[in-house]
């Protein structure tokens, strides 16, 4: 997964570039799918690789996470 999600982001980044320094008709389209790309595909992607089997109640803040964050506060000393 990570293989083409890196592929994905060097094939954008490459057609953003080449729209930027290439004197062609057609380099805001190479620059606009390499933009689409990035959003659309590599984003989305990256972001399924990373959360892929994590629970988000860990990371939501509901009244027991809450109260967990208290009791930490607590514990620490400075």
């Amino acid at each position: 997964m990570k293989y083409i999600i890196l592929i994905t982001f060097l094939a954008s980044l490459g057609s953003i570039l080449c729209g930027y320094f290439l004197d062609v008709d057609y380099s805001q389209k190479l620059i606009g799918f390499g933009v689409l790309g990035l959003f659309m595909v590599v984003f989305p992607l990256f972001a399924y690789h990373r959360w892929k089997g994590k629970d988000i109640k860990d990371y939501m803040l509901t009244q027991e996470n809450l109260d967990k964050m208290r009791e930490n506060q607590k514990n620490k000393t400075f």
